[in-house]
């Protein structure tokens, strides 16, 4: 889901002083009173919590111990640290696209789920793309699709009525037919209303717009090719001239500030992958509810940003149930509660076609049809951008900051020539 999706950081604790104040016994992997514990490692908002109460209901010999980490970078340098030294991972992890090329490196240490999972699930159950990503060149699926990021444009109803903006989701969609005729809007916007930005941030722009090449940081051979694709330089010059014209809050996504720039109506459009609507809800709060709209419009045609998986890694003592309770979670009807509670849209087939999803209706949104909305907008994805080593931490720890250094006044060509730099380095 950051990266994929939102949210403040929170504590990560793994200590088993403190599991075994809890009364479980470690050596066993059970509990006092004798279920199995299944401990399963996540970031951000996966819409889980009532899931896992649902699931334990239904396996009464089963506990479940989620360790949750607010962002993405941090989760999976854990993942990472930990499969360095052998030991301490949960059983099941969540794995972002951005970082996934990294653990299909070092697919030997996790369970190939064509074999460990139910005989059932099958990767025909989600779109060829999704199960594609996490199938090794031998034919091993190494996680289960969790969410995927289909992209729309959300937008201040009221603060484009206020620039003289059509309002209406049907009329906005002119404004966002290309980035040329978002950007074109954007100029007009901050020529008439003062105190307000166009987006929030650059990097939230250019990571949207990334995402919709056909190559991205890395190609398929996983050779680096920033300083060489044209259209990762076109998008850095194309978000950088909109901050150089005033169209950026200059809020870095996931702050603090960004959180109280939904909450103060500091910008007037977001890139909206899927997820993001949770986002916005939780952060604008009910004050804002109404507000803020979404159009099944987005520059340039769409694409996908985020979406994640459920592996099994080899350290795990319980693999079956551990499949078991993650091929659950990414079912169809699972899929569709979470979305339902965070927002995270479905991956499969079945859950794509459901009804109760393409009846969704979102209050806070005007009462649009929000499952129906992105359904249509997983249509015009036909692929995934490939993601190579260090994705994800060249979208969150190289470009990021490099836009942000640009939006603090740094000259973009020297902003340019420090990514690349720093690309390289994270690409060793």
């Amino acid at each position: 889901m950051f990266s994929r999706r939102w949210v403040t950081a929170a504590v990560w604790v793994v200590l088993s002083a403190t599991v075994a104040s809890c009364g479980a016994d470690r050596s066993a992997n059970r509990t006092a009173d004798g279920r199995t514990e299944l401990t399963i490692a996540t970031f951000n908002e996966f819409g889980y919590e009532e899931l896992f109460a649902e699931y334990e209901a239904a396996h009464p010999d089963v506990k479940i111990v989620q360790r949750k980490t607010g962002q993405g970078a941090p989760h999976h340098q854990n993942l990472f640290t930990k499969l360095g030294a052998g030991a301490g991972l949960a059983d099941v992890e969540a794995v972002e696209e951005g970082y996934l090329s990294q653990v299909m490196a070092k697919a030997d240490q996790f369970h190939d789920l064509l074999k460990t999972g139910p005989r059932d699930v099958t990767p025909d159950r989600w779109l060829k793309w999704k199960a594609d990503a996490a199938t090794t060149r031998d034919g091993r699926l190494i996680g289960y699709g969790t969410d995927i990021g289909p992209l729309a444009m959300c937008y201040r109803k009221d603060l484009f009525a206020e620039a003289g903006l059509p309002s209406d989701p049907d009329e906005v969609k002119r404004l966002f037919s290309s980035w040329d005729t978002y950007f074109a809007a954007g100029d007009r916007f901050v020529a008439a209303v003062s105190g307000v930005a166009w987006f929030d941030s650059a990097a939230q722009i250019f990571n949207a717009m990334h995402n919709q090449h056909d190559v991205g940081y890395f190609d398929t051979s996983d050779t680096l090719v920033v300083e060489s694709n044209q259209d990762i330089r076109d998008d850095w010059a194309a978000v950088t001239n909109a901050v150089a014209r005033g169209q950026s809050a200059k809020l870095p996504a996931f702050s603090a500030e960004w959180n109280t720039g939904f909450k103060l109506g500091r910008f007037a459009t977001k890139t909206c992958p899927s997820w993001m609507l949770g986002v916005i809800e939780a952060q604008a709060g009910p004050e804002n509810a109404g507000k803020w709209a979404v159009t099944d419009a987005f520059p340039d045609g769409g694409g996908n940003w985020g979406g994640s998986y459920l592996t099994v890694p080899k350290q795990s003592e319980n693999p079956d149930k551990a499949a078991e309770l993650a091929a659950w979670l990414t079912a169809p009807e699972q899929q569709i509660k979470a979305f339902q509670a965070r927002g995270t849209f479905p991956s499969q087939v079945d859950a794509l076609e459901n009804r109760t999803l393409l009846e969704q209706v979102n209050t806070y949104f005007d009462n649009v049809k929000a499952g129906a909305l992105f359904a249509a907008q997983v249509q015009k994805v036909k692929a995934a951008q490939y993601k190579g080593p260090a994705d994800g931490q060249i979208q969150e720890n190289v470009f990021g900051p490099a836009l942000q250094s640009v939006e603090q006044g740094k000259n973009p060509a020297e902003a340019w020539n420090t990514a690349v730099k720093e690309a390289k380095k994270a690409a060793e």
